[in-house]
């Protein structure tokens, strides 16, 4: 296709609801929008372990019509070790900038002020899939790592999780910050919320009933 042509295309694009959604979990998550051009317009980068290749294109199929080329595989050494990921970025667009506006202060990502606004149960997920984990083995409890967040930035969120969607959810302090536990006793109310949007090949991160 003729490189005008796709301008012409990509400039005509909006975000759909899905796409809204899935935004949201994302920046709350380890995506990130970047802007080359002073804020006029931003790209999503997107970038996860190997392990989660099949999350990474999946995601890159929820915003197709945003990319154009396949996520990428990146190699990099750490204090000796081989670390391998998958990646993509999608094209720098005006349709981004309120999430940009809302979610970045001085180049730092930060909690919007409305989140309760826009987070919704595929925003939860995403968030999830994207960040979060089991407790242990032996709990039904989750955990979102929200260390990079300033402490008012967590207790807005746990504020949203449990006054809008009925989660126990409270602060865990680690070494590195503040994570967000949500109890085991909101199990099932939890499993109800982000269930339906969970991929397979991440539902491993999802306690197992059984589990007390």
């Amino acid at each position: 296709m003729p490189s005008r042509e796709i301008q012409e295309r990509m400039q005509s694009l909006k975000l759909s609801t899905v796409q809204r959604e899935a935004l949201v979990g994302l920046l709350l998550g380890d995506g990130c929008l970047e802007s080359r051009n002073k804020f006029q317009t931003y790209r999503l980068k997107i970038e996860q372990s190997a392990r989660h290749e099949a999350y990474v294109r999946h995601i890159l199929d929820v915003f197709r019509p945003w990319v154009l080329s396949g996520p990428r595989m990146r190699s990099s050494t750490r204090n000796g070790k081989e670390h391998v990921s998958w990646a993509f970025n999608t094209v720098s667009h005006a349709a981004f900038r309120f999430y940009g506006q809302q979610f970045y202060a001085d180049q730092q990502k930060q909690v919007p002020r409305l989140i309760h606004r826009w987070l919704t149960p595929r925003a939860i997920a995403y968030w999830f899939m994207d960040d979060g984990s089991i407790k242990s083995r032996q709990s039904k409890g989750v955990i979102f790592n929200t260390q990079g967040f300033p402490r008012q930035d967590v207790e807005r969120l746990c504020d949203v999780l449990d006054q809008q969607f009925g989660l126990l959810a409270q602060t865990r302090r680690q070494k590195d910050g503040l994570q967000i536990f949500v109890s085991g006793k909101s199990y099932e109310r939890f499993v109800d919320l982000i269930g339906p949007f969970v991929i397979d090949s991440m539902r491993y991160k999802i306690p197992n009933a059984r589990r007390t």
